[in-house]
């Protein structure tokens, strides 16, 4: 399951995406960089909870394993 920070990382990128499209279709160069900026911030959150992610698995497996014991 995704972490609620890889959502919020996607839901980042395709806004600055629709915000990167309308700043070129409206020739608005400061929304077509708040939109890659938007991008940007989105691929960090979603790499973060990616990795939030992965720690709390390990964590979980480890915890299974000295139950086992």
């Amino acid at each position: 399951m995704l972490h609620k920070d890889e959502v919020a990382g996607k839901v980042d990128q395709a806004k600055g995406k629709i915000k990167q499209k309308v700043g070129e279709l409206t020739d608005d160069p400061r929304l077509v960089d708040e939109g890659l900026d938007d991008q940007a911030t989105g691929e960090v959150k979603e790499g973060v909870g990616a990795v939030k992610r992965k720690v709390a698995d390990v964590a979980e497996s480890v915890a299974d394993k000295v139950r086992r014991s």
